[in-house]
């Protein structure tokens, strides 16, 4: 048998669980704090945090009763998004004081989304020590397996051993099979590894130089669109450069061999 209701009992309940927001058809739907922490999946007490820190606006308020919008939710799955990328919440915090004036909260994600995608779609692999081992015969130590940990190329948990790349350990273990040896292949790695980070350091100071702080006033849904075109262009740029790099130094040491061989001899 459903039980009456009680319109005291209603009544007395606080701001938090008040009467049912109104359905807007012009703003959409309205939430309550509890409601929107439960559709952010975030606790409530983190939702008035981020007001504090001013990453959230206030609500609009009726009587004592605070209603959020659809907006509110978008900009806290935002911040969530961002969090997961690494951003600090003053970070988010200067992003959205930055990009959000006059500017919608979709178009603030689009210009972030196209500055911060994973540029590496590499697969990783994990496997155990003697599966890693196998791969190498004697030449794994759990001292060298350490010290790539500590480098950066590899994850180790407990036994479980992580490759950010498969593509990258399937061709470590073709150089160490043709006879390459693996101390030799990791210090390759890790010098390729530095370089790497050199160049990609130039093409984002000069992306955040010219483009991201480019004219005053840029549409964040141009600067986004801009920022998407040069993400394929930089990888080409150093995959063509590294190619033609092989192709001057593969013709280099073929010259130097030929040459030793052609050299009269006693």
């Amino acid at each position: 048998m459903r039980a009456e209701r009680d319109p005291k009992a209603e009544g007395a309940r606080g701001p938090e669980n008040g009467p049912e927001p109104r359905q807007d058809r012009d703003q959409g739907r309205e939430y309550r704090i509890g409601e929107l922490a439960d559709a952010a999946g975030l606790p409530v007490r983190t939702l008035r945090y981020y007001q504090e820190r001013k990453l959230l606006p206030p609500p609009r308020r009726t009587g004592r009763i605070g209603l959020y919008s659809e907006e509110h939710l978008a900009r806290l799955r935002m911040i969530g998004g961002l969090l997961e990328r690494g951003h600090t919440l003053e970070g988010i915090r200067e992003l959205l004081s930055a990009w959000e004036q006059g500017r919608d909260i979709h178009s603030v994600l689009g210009v972030e989304r196209a500055v911060t995608d994973p540029w590496s779609r590499e697969i990783p692999v994990t496997m155990s020590y003697d599966e890693l081992a196998a791969l190498f015969p004697g030449q794994v130590t759990r001292e060298r397996l350490r010290a790539v940990a500590e480098a950066g190329l590899l994850e180790v948990d407990g036994d479980r051993i992580t490759h950010w790349s498969r593509r990258h350990l399937e061709a470590s273990v073709a150089f160490v099979r043709a006879g390459v040896p693996l101390e030799e292949v990791l210090a390759a790695g890790m010098e390729l590894r530095r370089r790497l980070d050199e160049l990609a350091a130039l093409f984002v100071r000069l992306t955040s130089q010219y483009v991201v702080a480019g004219p005053a006033g840029k549409d964040p849904g141009d600067l986004a669109e801009t920022l998407a075109r040069l993400r394929p262009g930089a990888q080409v740029t150093v995959e063509a450069g590294f190619a033609a790099a092989m192709d001057r130094q593969v013709r280099a040491e073929i010259d130097r061999v030929l040459g030793g061989l052609a050299a009269p001899t006693d």
